[in-house]
């Protein structure tokens, strides 16, 4: 299932069933999980650690080193988990030193083609990047969060469980759960309502959270007081809880 003519190092770790397209480059410290597809032209240095069910299109680049002038080739990694499917050109880039060391890719997620992730960022699970779409460094994104093509988002950010950042957004600020924002600079638009309800979440529940973004958004309070209004709530309205502890853990300011 490997190509004869692609390259692979020695050191290299591949599961019994990984297939491996012509041309593609497999680096050394690279280790690639059962049932992965990797097509032709692909490059993968490591260290890189690629779990189950991958599928890694043409031309992608993962694990190569930050894009970043304070690197100076200190040994960093890249660890993807199961079942993402990364597309055309995608590039995934290494940690660096100076942060976690490391660049964390969850499952399930979909890159699309030209998408970027920089070094130091973390990805959850069930996530979306459409084309072009692009990250600095040290971004989190949460579990299922869709990112529109063209979008483009700081370092440092981080945008929260279920949001939905519109085409061409430039964000340079964090983006509670649930929220949908578009524009340059991103602002707050609505609750991303429809994802919400393809993921099963009650009629109550998303009335609930229509809410607490009235509150946040529309309210004309202070930060500060609507959290204060916000917090009592979750105990009876659990699917709250990651609205507020994000919106109280956020250092970089809310998108408003």
């Amino acid at each position: 299932m490997i190509d004869p003519r692609a390259i692979i190092a020695p050191s290299a770790e591949l599961a019994a069933d990984v297939s491996i397209g012509p041309y593609s480059i497999i680096g050394s410290g690279v280790q690639v999980g059962p049932r992965t597809v990797i097509g032709p032209h692909a490059v993968i240095n490591g260290p890189t650690t690629i779990g189950a069910d991958n599928r890694i299109f043409q031309f992608a680049s993962l694990g190569d080193e930050p894009q970043d002038k304070k690197h100076q080739g200190e040994s960093t990694r890249l660890e993807i988990g199961d079942h993402n499917v990364f597309r055309e050109s995608c590039t995934i880039n290494r940690g660096t030193a100076r942060d976690k060391g490391v660049t964390r890719i969850g499952n399930d997620n979909l890159f699309m083609a030209f998408s970027h992730v920089a070094h130091d960022c973390v990805i959850g699970n069930q996530t979306v990047f459409a084309n072009c779409a692009s990250l600095g460094g040290h971004v989190e994104i949460g579990d299922w969060a869709i990112l529109g093509g063209l979008t483009a988002v700081h370092q440092f950010s981080r945008i929260g469980a279920h949001a939905f950042l519109g085409g061409g957004s430039i964000v340079s600020r964090d983006v509670p759960p649930y929220v949908m924002v578009a524009g340059n600079p991103a602002v707050p638009h609505a609750v991303n309502v429809e994802g919400l309800k393809r993921r099963g979440f009650t009629e109550d529940q998303v009335k609930n959270i229509r809410e607490a973004y009235r509150i946040l958004y529309r309210s004309e309070l202070k930060l500060a007081d609507a959290v204060a209004r916000l917090a009592p709530l979750v105990p009876t309205q659990p699917e709250l809880r990651i609205f507020v502890d994000f919106i109280q853990s956020s250092t970089r300011s809310l998108v408003r």
